[in-house]
């Protein structure tokens, strides 16, 4: 069920809270855990931490800190700094979580702007998933970079980076996209935004 009228948003699009006795399904994405052998976390232990916290139905998918579950909790805006406080405790180190409902990764999906492209590869395209909207200005500064052949897109709190040449050495970095619109993010594959959704409309 779509459940995009049940839940209250801000100006940015992020989710605030939802009315009712529903249990809203949401996709949390950790960022810059399990890369590089840093911030390690076992994904049985990340479901475990999860449960702890009263969520249900909670799934991880691969190891790069993808979580998805169902909340009774009615103030949704609380709810990553609930998380990240409990990885810190359990882990030790902190890493960013960035929320989303399966109604936001359908609008990801359909707006990509590659999609039409011919012969598109998928594992060059990633989803940067914003914890903020970072506003026109910082847009505009973002686009201004010269980073050819690399395409940049930016929707709300997505940017679509499209690494021609592949991901192994991109002239836009990551931490200069972050720098720029002063927002931080975390990354996902093309494959990887798909597969979530498809994991959380079963739930759902």
């Amino acid at each position: 069920m779509d459940q995009l009228p049940l839940l209250s948003r801000d100006r940015e699009g992020a989710v605030l809270s939802y009315p009712g006795p529903y249990m809203p399904v949401l996709i949390s994405l950790l960022r810059g855990v399990n890369v590089g052998g840093h911030h390690k976390v076992k994904m049985e232990d990340l479901r475990s931490l999860y449960e702890s916290l009263g969520f249900d139905g909670v799934q991880t998918y691969i190891n790069s800190g993808n979580v998805i579950f169902r909340t009774a909790a009615r103030d949704l805006a609380r709810l990553p700094k609930r998380i990240e406080d409990a990885i810190e405790r359990a882990c030790g180190f902190h890493s960013d979580v960035i929320l989303r409902a399966p109604v936001d990764l359908r609008g990801v999906i359909e707006r990509n702007p590659f999609a039409a492209r011919p012969a598109m590869d998928p594992s060059r395209l990633a989803i940067h998933f914003l914890a903020a909207d970072p506003g026109a200005s910082a847009r505009q500064q973002l686009l201004a970079i010269q980073a050819a052949p690399e395409e940049v897109h930016i929707g709300g709190r997505e940017l679509y980076i499209y690494y021609t040449n592949g991901m192994a050495r991109p002239k836009l970095s990551l931490p200069l996209v972050e720098k720029t619109l002063q927002t931080s993010g975390t990354s996902r594959n093309w494959n990887t935004v798909r597969k979530l959704l498809e994991l959380a409309e079963k739930l759902e």
